[in-house]
């Protein structure tokens, strides 16, 4: 198929951390051998108080409640595009939305990501392109991580790239094929610590700093059953909430130690993955890279490793941005999942179009 040149598309990513609504206006263009980008214009949407409980609760919802978050989910980013796009002046030639993951469990073939298409298309009048998972997890795939393609295709200066996000993920090279995984969780976990600060985050991770370790929760931690296991393996929000949640109730214990103690077990987790295989150089995007003391402790972790952190609008949108290159690929007909990556029993196309 004749590779489409000079599309622009709008790349809409919603995490697991809650932290807003990322939207990145990409332009790409390839010239055959080589694919090339620019952000046009990049916002992060605060959720309402409301929309983010329900969001964070939407696994617990009746099944109507779900549909109808699904629905509302999807007017509020639709809305949010036509005014961030009344701003820009310009008009992109599709949408791409990873939408917001409910529920995760591939090793049962399910897996939900609510926001409808259909709704966001209605509304934009942009074709759009939505559901990435599915597919791969119904052929046997983890149906994550997506965006190793991604980094492979645009973001291929560096040995790694290594995402910071609510959980943390890695791809890389090995073998003429793109490896990647889910290593440990990250801002979920963080984040949780410092709302009992009364903090949305821990900036910089100045709490972290002045806590102390907490050997017997670091112990727990590092003997997660998740870390032994080899070959396509992600995280999602039910296994954060069945096997770590329960671990960080240590009686006695104040909170700054349990953050301290939370930081050096990803830093450990993360070092071990970038020195066991030897990467030379690994960009780091995501929230996390913004967390000063954690990058601190991975760079203790992984000294023979060159960290890099790029501009802000990297850090910031590197996946909204990837989700457009997913959706411009899906468009295309070109697989946009591997299967080296999640297991699945062939390379495949994901993504739902609503025109």
């Amino acid at each position: 198929m004749e590779i489409l040149k000079n599309m622009l598309g709008l790349g809409l990513m919603s995490g697991t951390s809650l932290d807003g609504l990322d939207m990145a206006l990409c332009q790409f263009s390839s010239d055959g051998n080589k694919w090339r980008y620019s952000v046009k214009k990049c916002i992060t949407i605060n959720y309402t108080d409301l929309l983010k409980e329900r969001l964070k609760n939407a696994d617990q919802l009746k099944s109507l409640e779900l549909v109808q978050l699904d629905r509302d989910f999807a007017a509020f980013m639709a809305d949010n595009v036509n005014h961030f796009l009344a701003e820009s002046e310009l008009k992109p030639d599709f949408i791409a939305s990873h939408g917001q993951t409910v529920f995760h469990q591939p090793d049962k073939g399910i897996t939900l990501q609510i926001g409808s298409g259909a709704v966001i298309a209605a509304r934009t009048g942009i074709p759009t392109v939505c559901d990435f998972r599915t597919t791969d997890v119904a052929l046997g795939g983890q149906g994550a991580p997506l965006v190793p393609i991604g980094d492979k295709l645009l973001f291929n200066n560096y040995a790694a790239c290594l995402n910071l996000g609510g959980f943390c993920n890695i791809s890389y090279d090995y073998d003429n094929q793109r490896v990647a995984f889910d290593i440990t969780p990250c801002n979920m976990l963080l984040n949780t610590l410092a709302l009992r600060l009364g903090k949305p985050y821990d900036k910089n991770g100045s709490s972290a700093r002045d806590g102390f370790m907490v050997d017997a929760l670091m112990a727990k931690l590092n003997a997660l059953p998740y870390y032994a296991q080899i070959g396509a393996k992600s995280l999602g929000k039910e296994w954060f909430d069945t096997e770590v949640l329960p671990l960080l109730d240590v009686p006695g214990t104040i909170t700054e130690d349990l953050l301290r103690t939370s930081v050096e077990h990803i830093a450990i987790q993360i070092g071990k993955v970038l020195t066991d295989n030897h990467i030379a150089s690994v960009l780091v995007t995501g929230g996390g890279a913004k967390n000063s003391y954690l990058m601190d402790r991975i760079r203790w972790h992984a000294p023979e490793t060159m960290v890099v952190i790029p501009d802000d609008a990297t850090v910031d949108f590197k996946e909204a941005i990837i989700f457009a290159f997913l959706g411009l690929m899906r468009l295309q007909g070109e697989n946009n999942c591997l299967s080296a990556v999640t297991g699945a029993v062939r390379d495949n196309i994901g993504g739902a179009v609503y025109l």
